[in-house]
């Protein structure tokens, strides 16, 4: 696995060890297509190939991840996963085991925790480092530290990674997007205009689908372009945004990283291939979204008190219907609810072209579980082994009621 600095990487090292107390140093670490690297640990007879974790291939359902080899064929995340198969028909789509992405996220970031106290997690792929202060533990050598990183991920977890190391957030996380995948970016202190400039103005995060026609109508075509632009132009084109916009071109960004990181929600939902009003096949799909989410929370060790049902009706009108209930991290009592929100709110006067199953209000399962009830204890040990079972063998090897 090689990597790759475009800039100098000598010089590089050398512009670090001359520092200030006023010098940020933030690293950025990026999982390439995480869920398909663990599904690859799983099953070695993936590497190589186009692969893809994500719905059904027969139903609506969406691109996750997209292997390096798919996205070749213009297969990417969010993509209906008919449409990608249509792209490349050789394709490997993978359902995914999400509880076991939250694991291995988990131990990564408490692996990291050991080279630096001040590490957010942005989402389950994704974290950023804060090393100010710390340059004197790694000799002056943070560019060097980055290298030890990446190879200890691949060593350690069998996951190919991209760091990149900045004075903020936002350029770390741009400077990482250059050297995908499997790369290292380093960008000195004063340096941050000249790396920016030539990258095209995708690249700044919040410019999108939208916002990079309307810029590039006006002429923008690269950051360096909104560099050379002033902020009373983009402002008068963009309203408020223009001023963000025009912070980061000439980099700026926020350098204070957001140590807690708590994941407010865990949900899964199907799109069906044909809208449908058929109640057992409904039952069938809401019991395995139901074992989907109940095994990403007990990966988590957490208990839910909330459940959501969403459905979709064939006219695209959503409705959600929620209920509290006793915490828990049983899929018996998460499918019971459910289930009675399906009986009350489906009429069956309309067909469903979706559902889902969302999950809230967590509490810990050391903090739910009061010997209150002494079978509780038995039975979260039978879940865990049902995780464990489902994690080695697949989904489907075992249910636990219901269905």
């Amino acid at each position: 696995m090689g990597t790759t600095n475009p800039l100098n990487a000598g010089k590089v090292s050398s512009t670090f060890t001359v520092m200030t107390a006023q010098k940020r140093f933030i690293a950025h670490l990026d999982l390439d297509c995480f869920f398909v690297s663990v599904e690859r640990i799983k099953n070695k007879a993936l590497i190589g190939k186009p692969v893809a974790v994500g719905g059904s291939p027969d139903g609506r359902g969406v691109i996750a991840s997209a292997s390096y080899e798919a996205r070749k064929f213009g297969v990417r995340s969010a993509m209906p996963t008919g449409q990608a198969l249509r792209l490349c028909p050789s394709l490997i789509v993978v359902r995914g085991s999400h509880h076991e992405y939250g694991e291995y996220s988990d131990r990564l970031y408490k692996r990291m925790l050991d080279f630096t106290p001040n590490v957010e997690r942005a989402s389950i792929d994704e974290m950023y480092f804060d090393f100010t202060g710390c340059e004197a533990l790694y000799n002056n050598d943070l560019p060097g530290l980055m290298k030890r990183l990446k190879q200890l991920v691949w060593d350690e977890f069998t996951l190919p990674c991209t760091i990149a190391l900045a004075s903020n957030k936002y350029v770390a996380k741009i400077a990482a997007g250059t050297v995908k995948p499997s790369g290292i970016c380093v960008v000195p202190h004063g340096d941050e205009q000249k790396f920016l400039a030539s990258l095209p103005i995708d690249v700044l995060p919040g410019v999108g689908t939208k916002t990079a026609p309307l810029l590039r109508g006006r002429g923008f075509q690269t950051v360096g372009d909104l560099q050379r632009s002033s902020l009373q132009q983009l402002t008068e084109l963009l309203g408020e945004a223009g001023s963000h916009f025009f912070s980061i071109a000439n980099g700026k960004g926020p350098d204070v990283l957001t140590i807690e990181w708590e994941r407010k929600s865990i949900s899964r939902e199907e799109t069906f291939s044909e809208d449908s009003g058929d109640i057992p096949r409904l039952t069938k799909i809401l019991h395995s979204l139901v074992e989907d989410v109940c095994s990403s929370l007990r990966s988590y060790r957490w208990k839910t008190r909330t459940v959501t049902l969403k459905l979709r009706y064939s006219d695209f009108r959503t409705l959600t219907r929620a209920v509290s209930i006793p915490a828990t991290d049983d899929d018996v009592i998460v499918f019971e609810s459910v289930c009675t929100l399906l009986r009350k709110a489906y009429t069956g006067k309309k067909r469903i072209r979706l559902l889902g199953v969302r999950l809230t209000n967590f509490s810990s399962r050391e903090d739910a579980e009061l010997d209150l009830f002494p079978e509780g204890g038995r039975r979260s040990q039978m879940l865990d082994a049902v995780d464990k079972l489902r994690g080695k063998f697949g989904d489907d090897v075992i249910h636990v009621g219901g269905g």
